[in-house]
């Protein structure tokens, strides 16, 4: 009983230091603070799908469907189970272990020189605990209540990779039906020079050269057409396979053709044309990360596990205690197994305590703060990463801001041109090589405003990836299932 005493009183003891999340100097505000554009304002939190923000209704449905059967997330969520279950494991370890046992047994004894054959029939239970005076059991279910939660975060980071990897290839795949749409157009325009060209050719009023020009410029055209479905059918693919499909059962239909030719107002309604739009994206502080990003949520709680098992390192310095008691029946006669003379039970108590190991122990409690130190750098440095990606993004969407409103000028500039010198090649006062001249710097102009669309909105996903998509650390992770099928 003074055993058990003494245990109830060192029953708040845990040695091995008390984990506080390492700090971190962060800056007031982000230094990309200027203006960028912002369309279709939406809030993006934790009570919002953020690709709901694009307005697009096919985009909502892929990342559905990656969200049910994307394999990376399916890998995440059983790692996470098993993270579960292993704190879970630690946890068994805070209570006692009883068993029961029955059995017949057969056995000689010599008592005073006398062989005796003899039968002993037995049913009891038992049962032992081991006091957790120094708290290293608990310092290891710390550890892995801290894996759960990091394995959560994991599991979160997944996910936001993979709607974050989908919704960036699933908007370059409508960036190229734009593109493959304006070379459509821009083909379309230059069958017929060629066919003016030719026709004047015939009448004499323009030259052999022309015509050359004329149809190099259009086998160009219609080369770049053909190599863009190379990269559609690329992106294709990857979407299918980031929603858990074979590339030949998926097939994503190409945007509506536009009407009208290359060289009018349509290459400026591109915007419109897309399902999907920019959107809102609110950073917050640069604190806010340490909250919202699940890779720095897992890293912190990575680092307060590595803390934990300072603890249980430190534990195994001190002594043991393991309180046993066991009860039953014992008798030679089977008949006679329960009956009052028959009982039997035994409580116990064991101390037990390494008194050499070779410094085993002074290792391994080494070898836990070193962990602990990585871990920690590990956190640090993952914030900081985090710091960098916001600012890069949000320097790419004013930057890309910027350059897509001058390219739009550069754009009305060149069809402008292209279509003084169309008219005054029709008139007989310039050559067709300055029609060409323009009509090169036109689709040039052209194609670079679609690429930059494309860079804002791909911009816009890294952003709201790096500032956590949402997530904020903490939060209930749904119940992962496992698979189905097996």
């Amino acid at each position: 009983m003074t055993a058990l005493a003494l245990a109830v009183l060192l029953a708040g003891c845990a040695v091995g230091p008390d984990y506080v999340r390492p700090a971190m100097d962060l800056p007031q505000a982000y230094k990309e603070d200027g203006p960028w554009k912002v369309a279709a304002p939406s809030q993006i939190d934790s009570n919002q799908h953020w690709w709901e923000a694009y307005g697009d209704p096919i985009l909502n449905g892929l990342i559905v469907q990656a969200n049910a059967a994307n394999q990376n997330i399916r890998q995440s969520e059983a790692q996470y189970r098993q993270a579960q279950a292993t704190a879970q494991l630690a946890r068994a370890s805070l209570w006692p272990t009883i068993g029961a046992a029955a059995g017949p047994s057969r056995a000689q004894t010599n008592t005073s020189g006398t062989p005796r054959l003899a039968d002993t029939y037995s049913v009891g239970l038992n049962a032992s605990w081991e006091a957790d005076i120094w708290g290293g059991i608990r310092r290891s279910v710390e550890a892995g209540d801290a894996g759960v939660q990091a394995s959560a975060a994991s599991l979160a980071a997944a996910r936001l990779s993979i709607q974050a990897t989908l919704a960036q290839d699933y908007l370059q795949l409508r960036v190229t039906d734009l593109q493959k749409d304006l070379y459509r157009r821009t083909v379309d325009a230059y069958t017929r020079s060629l066919e003016l060209t030719t026709h004047q050719y015939d009448a004499g009023t323009a030259l052999r050269s022309d015509v050359a020009q004329a149809e190099t410029q259009l086998r160009s055209a219609q080369a770049q057409l053909i190599d863009l479905d190379a990269t559609r059918n690329q992106l294709e693919h990857a979407i299918a396979i980031l929603v858990g499909r074979a590339p030949a059962a998926f097939t994503l239909p190409a945007l509506p053709a536009a009407a009208g030719d290359a060289g009018d107002k349509a290459i400026d309604d591109n915007a419109q044309r897309l399902q999907s739009s920019l959107p809102q994206i609110p950073t917050g502080l640069p604190s806010d990360l340490l909250e919202r990003r699940p890779d720095i949520a897992n890293a912190e709680r990575l680092a307060a596990a590595a803390n934990a098992n300072i603890g249980v390192a430190r534990a195994a310095y001190f002594p043991t205690l393991t309180l046993s008691a066991s009860g039953g029946y014992s008798s030679v006669a089977f008949a006679q197994l329960f009956d009052t003379p028959s009982r039997v039970w035994s409580l116990g108590a064991a101390l037990a305590a390494t008194i050499f190991d070779g410094g085993a122990r002074s290792a391994r409690s080494d070898q836990a703060v070193a962990t602990y130190d990585a871990a920690v750098a590990q956190y640090k440095q993952t914030v900081l990463g985090g710091l960098q990606e916001v600012e890069d993004n949000l320097s790419s969407l004013r930057v890309l801001d910027q350059e897509s409103a001058v390219q739009a000028q550069a754009v009305k500039a060149a069809q402008l041109a292209e279509r003084l010198a169309m008219s005054q090649y029709q008139a007989g006062t310039l050559n067709y090589l300055s029609v060409v001249t323009t009509q090169a710097t036109s689709l040039t102009n052209q194609r670079s405003a679609v690429t930059l669309l494309g860079r804002q909105l791909v911009a816009s996903v890294a952003l709201i990836k790096a500032t956590g998509g949402g997530w904020h650390a903490g939060q209930p992770e749904p119940q992962a299932q496992p698979l189905a099928t097996r």
